[in-house]
């Protein structure tokens, strides 16, 4: 059950991170776009702006993804040098930290688009973007990564009790370090 729901989970996650390719591809055109009108001397304005906007989308989005891809950087020098459950209970512990921080900034990202949504926020740029455009699907990047990051860690935690250690590791843990050592 647990790999099933992790496979889904990939499989989800591949497909945002083609959206989210897709959008930086479409600001990456944007941008070029703009260094060559002004090259004859127009513009676009606001590209900056903009593709900072996407980049904090694109962060906040490619985070689940990431970590599905066991992208996160670890430093697990005595993880390495453990066996198989107490491997698996540093992976537990690793993705049970990181959910809880994660948690905690979804939680916090929270007030920010509120604040936006209820004051009717605008960018102080000549672009004036709303702010909520912008902070909604951010927001929802990291609401994302958390849920994804709690299901990864019961996934984790759910392996670990039935001593499937090879399976945690496959799903959360550092290989890293074991490359290097040998």
């Amino acid at each position: 059950m647990e790999q099933n729901i992790i496979a889904q989970l990939r499989r989800i996650n591949r497909g945002i991170a083609m959206l989210v390719g897709l959008m930086l591809f479409a600001c990456a055109g944007v941008v070029l776009l703009d260094i060559i009108l002004r090259r004859f001397g127009g513009s676009l304005g606001g590209t900056d702006e903009i593709s900072g906007y996407v980049m904090a989308i694109a962060t906040s989005w490619g985070m689940a993804f990431t970590l599905l891809e066991l992208g996160h950087v670890r430093i697990d020098l005595l993880r390495s040098r453990a066996g198989d459950t107490v491997r698996s209970l540093f992976d537990v512990f690793s993705m049970t930290v990181m959910s809880g921080v994660i948690v905690m900034i979804a939680i916090k990202a929270w007030p920010v688009l509120e604040r936006s949504l209820s004051n009717g926020s605008r960018a102080n740029t000549p672009l004036e973007t709303p702010l909520a455009w912008v902070q909604t699907p951010w927001f929802a990047g990291w609401v994302w990564f958390a849920v994804v990051s709690c299901i990864m860690t019961l996934a984790a935690l759910s392996l670990t009790l039935k001593g499937r250690h090879d399976e945690v590791e496959a799903s959360v843990g550092a290989f890293a370090e074991q490359d290097m050592l040998q």
